[in-house]
């Protein structure tokens, strides 16, 4: 019987990634993408999702819903520098004539898990608005739901997007805090991605000599990315933060070593907005109740990376 998940998403470079394993999965039922505001413009957002479900032969299947369009809060800035201008590279820029669903993001989430008490699982790829406003809406989502994955924080590392924080969480911090405070997560943060979550120059070869549609997509749209990060780090690799979590989700073996902690977001404006405080010793009186993947099976997570990519079913080799 295959598990039913939402997917919670700002749609750009690694998200579609993200999608494509839990479109492709035959042990997942994808039930629907709701778009949160992010990583670039909005609307490049929608299409990005529509263009990758569509790529999958999924489209018909799995409805889009939109959702919110700025953090709960706070202003923020798109990080189009980062996945190239739209969000897929800057050479693609999907027009897909596929209608966004009826109805609202928060919405959705909240009516499909009342329906389904426990059935259904939620992967939050993205800044967590959608999933805050959820929270508020309906103050038993926790106990509606199955799992809840987050990619979001910087465990005790430096950030991706300042020094304190990881991107998800400092575009909306008053939503993370909301999050961390509500729900029983399973963590997989920017630490883990930087140590296990990347893909070196030699690793990413084969995808650029493969023939496949989901490969090329891939080579299209990590171009820019490479370049920043060379830029950036004098390194010549992409990073998979939003695929590891999706990945964790669908095979739960790849996670080896995990540790429950109390979570807290800095929700404040400043140096340290964003910040993931997570208390590894115990020292604060805070309830431990997020579950943070602190090692995976590299290898097996990068077998079913490939396997995707080049077969197009990311189970394979499972």
């Amino acid at each position: 019987m295959s598990r039913r998940v939402l997917i919670d998403t700002d749609t750009a470079g690694d998200d579609t990634q993200a999608i494509l394993l839990a479109a492709l999965a035959d042990s997942i039922e994808l039930e629907a993408l709701t778009i949160v505001a992010g990583n670039v413009e909005f609307d490049y957002e929608v299409e990005n999702a529509k263009y990758t479900l569509d790529l999958a032969d999924a489209a018909d299947d799995v409805p889009v819903y939109e959702g919110s369009r700025r953090p709960l809060v706070k202003e923020f800035e798109h990080v189009d520098h980062v996945h190239g201008d739209g969000g897929l590279g800057g050479e693609l820029y999907p027009d897909t004539d596929i209608p966004s669903a009826d109805g609202h993001a928060v919405d959705k989430i909240v009516e499909t898990v009342r329906e389904s008490p426990g059935e259904v699982s939620l992967a939050c790829i993205g800044p967590l608005t959608n999933v805050a406003l959820a929270v508020r809406r309906e103050p038993k989502l926790n106990d509606l739901l199955d799992e809840v994955w987050v990619m979001g924080g910087a465990v005790n590392t430096i950030g991706n997007d300042t020094p304190s924080a990881e991107f998800n969480f400092w575009v909306d911090p008053d939503a993370a805090k909301i999050v961390m405070e509500e729900l029983d997560v399973n963590l997989v943060d920017w630490g883990l991605t930087l140590r296990q979550g990347a893909f070196d120059a030699d690793e990413l070869e084969p995808f650029e000599e493969a023939d496949t549609p989901y490969a090329d997509f891939f080579t299209t749209i990590t171009r820019h990315a490479r370049e920043f990060s060379k830029e950036r780090l004098g390194v010549d690799s992409t990073t998979q933060p939003d695929s590891l979590a999706v990945a964790c989700l669908l095979e739960p073996e790849l996670v080896t070593e995990a540790e429950t902690y109390f979570v807290d977001v800095d929700e404040r404006e400043g140096m340290t907005r964003g910040y993931s405080l997570v208390d590894e010793l115990g020292i604060t009186d805070g309830e431990p109740r997020t579950r943070v993947v602190e090692a995976i099976d590299e290898d097996r997570f990068k077998q079913m990376f490939s396997d995707m990519l080049l077969h197009g079913d990311p189970e394979r080799s499972l």
